[in-house]
């Protein structure tokens, strides 16, 4: 394979050399502009969303595309696979073994719609954004809990802060539910204040990242609520049981032509109550827990 490199960057600098008079006198070519429209497709390990495994700690695959126009409006869709409501309304999850015939729930994707507008008001590299974001999961087969739980679709509305600083870059998101939000009955107005930052090494196409999210959950839980080993947990507040700190620590690697990697460490501080893990799967293991991800990423 080294050898085969070789002869091409032979042949391509005896091209070059052939026709280097010729391209003195050329005229330059324009560069292609640039599309509005970009596509990504990610595999990664485990889909971790804001610390919180989605797919049981196996892999997933995601992709989805963007529409930026040049006025600052955009538009987009982003998809995954997931696991997290089958495994939560299925024969041996959370809500079986409480009055509700488990049915078999066929839900196997995430389907994230958003739209916004993007402009730098304060000045370059500083972009503010304004946007909604609708989470859609298409289902079907989910019992009827009695109020113990709501309608997984959520919506929510965002204004995040960009920022670059040479080599320094993130941004700064206030993230607010005007629905119900995954799931968790009576909590709309719940919210996720986060801070992303990016430093770029300079050397062989590393950034190191860094993320900090913070999940409050508005309301109480219903009043007839028993979901935590069989107790009565009604009027508990959903932060009580549910809220929790995210964090993040990666290197990303830019390969080039669009093809980027990460390796990161992920975890949250979920709590427990009256022994039971608040983001479990049916086997009693804590989906919050740290771990490590991985993930190859191609952008099109």
């Amino acid at each position: 394979m080294k050898t085969l490199q070789k002869s091409a960057l032979a042949l391509a600098a005896s091209s070059l050399l052939a026709t280097a008079a010729f391209a003195q006198t050329a005229p330059a070519a324009e560069a292609p502009e640039a599309s509005p429209i970009t596509a990504n497709v990610t595999v990664v390990n485990d889909y971790r969303y804001r610390g919180i495994s989605q797919s049981n700690f196996k892999p997933a695959i995601q992709g989805g595309f963007d529409y930026a126009h040049e006025s600052g409006l955009y538009i987009g869709n982003w998809n995954s696979s997931i696991s997290w409501i089958s495994d939560s309304y299925g024969p041996n999850g959370g809500f079986s073994g409480n009055g509700f015939t488990a049915g078999q729930v066929s839900s196997s994707i995430e389907m994230d719609f958003y739209a916004g507008i993007k402009k730098e008001l304060i000045g370059p590299g500083f972009a503010s954004d304004l946007g909604i974001l609708q989470y859609y999961y298409p289902t079907s087969g989910i019992p009827n809990t009695n109020g113990l739980t709501a309608n997984p679709n959520s919506t929510e509305v965002y204004v995040a802060q960009n920022f670059t600083f040479g080599p320094v870059t993130g941004f700064a998101k206030f993230s607010y539910a005007v629905s119900t939000l995954f799931g968790t009955a009576n909590s709309t107005g719940s919210y996720y204040p986060d801070l992303t930052v990016n430093y770029d090494t300079g050397f062989w196409g590393l950034a190191l990242n860094g993320h900090v999210g913070y999940q409050y959950f508005a309301g109480n839980q219903p009043t007839n609520a028993t979901v935590w080993n069989g107790n009565s947990v009604g009027n508990v507040s959903n932060n009580t049981l549910y809220g929790y700190t995210d964090w993040k620590l990666g290197v990303t690697k830019d390969f080039g032509g669009g093809l980027s990697g990460s390796l990161a460490y992920v975890g949250t501080n979920a709590a427990t109550y009256q022994g039971v893990y608040a983001y479990s799967n049916p086997q009693g293991k804590n989906l919050g827990r740290s771990t490590g991800l991985v993930s190859l990423t191609k952008t099109f």
